[in-house]
């Protein structure tokens, strides 16, 4: 199944993958400091093991920085 991350299409040779499952092949080191558009909606982190992708999609990982000001 091809699919499109960040700007790049990607082809997936799972049958089925979730976005928990998509963040563990991308090798993403804190999942938890990542937001993940899908199709321009953002998926509440609760629901990515039941969030399937399809042929198609286009997905952005968003990755929160720290900082502030000085």
């Amino acid at each position: 199944m091809q699919i499109t991350v960040n700007g790049e299409t990607e082809e997936l040779q799972e049958p089925a993958v979730n976005l928990s499952r998509l963040l563990e092949l991308r090798r993403v080191e804190s999942p938890e400091m990542v937001a993940v558009q899908l199709n321009g909606e953002f998926v509440d982190m609760t629901n990515y093991p039941t969030t399937f992708l399809q042929a198609g999609d286009d997905v952005d990982f968003l990755y929160f920085m720290g900082g502030g000001s000085s």
